[in-house]
């Protein structure tokens, strides 16, 4: 499990999914990045801070958003 700063890029309210930029990652976007639940959808602005987990390191698609901050 791994745990990495992100920027929030974008927010899906009725998927509840996001799109973020890892940090240090200038190119890459991971899109339809889940969010957990108790994250509220007005939290989830665009260019805010958030961290991400990751449960296999290999595979992007196994991540969750699970705060975000400024």
């Amino acid at each position: 499990m791994e745990l990495l700063k992100a920027t929030v890029k974008s927010f899906n309210g009725t998927t509840y999914k996001a799109t973020v930029q890892v940090s240090g990652s200038l190119a890459t976007w991971l899109e339809d990045v889940p969010v957990a639940r108790n994250i509220a959808a007005g939290e989830m602005v665009a260019g805010r801070y958030c961290a991400v987990v990751f449960f296999d390191a290999a595979n992007p698609n196994d991540a969750v958003v699970t705060a975000v901050h400024t």
